[in-house]
């Protein structure tokens, strides 16, 4: 490894012992940017490495909210601005109880190589809550959002920081937290994405990250002579991305055989049958386990992360992160199983991502496989700039064209840079880290 990245590694790791997932993230990317940093020895007399894995800013602070009892809580909000050297700071607000700094920074550095994958002038940041909106009410979650907005509005807008959703925050939320901004700031501006149709929001922002992920999977397999038509399916998680990668993975001719939420999985091996876990996630948000009550032939087992010993050709982790281990990968191999495209952050483990990369998976890594959602969020900025609306059509076309272009990119400098021209892993990487390494040399020391 390059004595420099060796060096960032360790000063890294003394001073974030308490911090796991930032680390995982950090020692992911710098790892990859070994062979980077022999070609630009300049990189290191700017300290460039050291400044671009500390954020500019991390902000912490209280939210006190009263629910429908008049009971008095307190939560800690977050904001991590990332980097901002090639655009204002962009990224999703999290609102889930396992939220503190480490997850926020991972995700945050995760944001600055994924914002810049998509070629869109648009930084890096992420935020967010404890808080968890599970089980509350549409006024607690009012009087949450509003509080949390109270004291993020200082920190953000349409030029600075537009922050998004992410999980646990849709477009229920979305909409409070703007109002919220708006009654503040006395602005009607840009300054959120996500945002409902009837007050600034974007077509295919729901559907945006699986349906990117698909079409980054799309291009990989055609890269190595394969497609979608008539390959089984695992995709984890029934949110937002696993319901989208879902519908454009079977559109484009595959057989989606399982999918899970936090309980456990089901598997169908005639093909999942959308309509209905649409049903239920989307309209009656209840458990996935329901499913067998509606479909016959479909069983339900415990355990989420089990859904990995299913036999497939593809499988599409969209739950969370690090919910796929070695043994999983391991399960997946053996299971016939020759590609992954990372549709949530972070959801495989290094080990597991060294396992599937050796025996010649082929691998889509998340700040690459699934921009598509930030990529729209982008496109929904400059809607709101130009105070325009465009049609489904026309966004999806958007959003196809940068998919692929990401690809393109991601496969360039892993032929560039990579131990192994299909390592997508080290091309993603060095492909995000290079145009913002640019943007900082460009600007000097700040």
């Amino acid at each position: 490894m390059n004595h420099y990245v060796q060096r960032v590694l360790n000063d890294l790791q003394a001073r974030n012992q308490h911090e796991p997932e930032y680390l995982q993230a950090a020692t992911e990317m710098l790892q990859s940017l070994s062979t980077v940093m022999d070609k630009h020895p300049e990189y290191e007399q700017a300290g460039l490495l050291e400044r671009f894995v500390e954020p500019e800013r991390a902000i912490l602070f209280r939210v006190p909210w009263v629910d429908d009892c008049g009971h008095v809580h307190v939560n800690r909000g977050y904001r991590v601005q990332q980097n901002s050297a090639i655009g204002p700071y962009k990224g999703g607000l999290r609102l889930h109880p396992s939220v503190n700094l480490s997850i926020l920074k991972f995700l945050a550095l995760e944001q600055v190589l994924k914002n810049s994958l998509t070629g869109l002038p648009i930084g890096g940041g992420k935020g967010g809550s404890d808080f968890d909106p599970k089980c509350k009410s549409d006024r607690e979650i009012m009087a949450f959002c509003q509080s949390f907005m109270t004291e993020l509005y200082r920190h953000i807008g349409a030029d600075t920081d537009v922050p998004a959703g992410d999980i646990g925050t849709g477009a229920r939320e979305i909409g409070y937290l703007f109002g919220q901004y708006k009654r503040i700031a006395g602005q009607y501006v840009g300054v959120l994405t996500g945002k409902g149709l009837t007050y600034g929001g974007s077509l295919v922002r729901k559907e945006a990250t699986g349906y990117g992920l698909c079409y980054f999977v799309e291009q990989m397999l055609a890269a190595h002579g394969k497609n979608f038509r008539g390959q089984r399916v695992v995709i984890s998680g029934s949110g937002n991305v696993a319901i989208y990668a879902c519908e454009k993975a079977q559109a484009l001719g595959a057989k989606v055989i399982a999918m899970s939420d936090s309980c456990g999985y089901i598997h169908a091996p005639d093909g999942i049958r959308l309509d209905v876990i649409k049903q239920l996630k989307e309209v009656e948000r209840c458990r996935i386990c329901h499913y067998v009550d509606r479909v016959p032939g479909a069983t339900y087992h415990q355990g989420a992360t089990n859904i990995w010993g299913v036999s497939c050709d593809i499988a599409l982790p969209c739950a969370t992160q690090n919910e796929l281990g070695l043994e999983d990968a391991k399960a997946l191999v053996a299971g016939g199983c020759y590609a992954v495209g990372e549709g949530a952050n972070m959801p495989t483990t290094l080990d597991a991502t060294d396992y599937l990369l050796a025996s010649g998976v082929l691998f889509a890594p998340g700040k690459a496989a699934n921009a598509g959602g930030v990529a729209t969020s982008a496109l929904e900025m400059s809607q709101n700039s130009m105070r325009l609306s465009w049609t489904f059509e026309e966004v999806d076309c958007k959003l196809k064209a940068i998919m692929q272009h990401i690809f393109r990119k991601t496969a360039k400098a892993a032929q560039d840079y990579a131990p192994s021209p299909n390592n997508y892993v080290v091309g993603a990487n060095v492909a995000g880290f290079l145009k913002v390494a640019d943007a900082m040399m460009a600007q000097g020391v700040c």
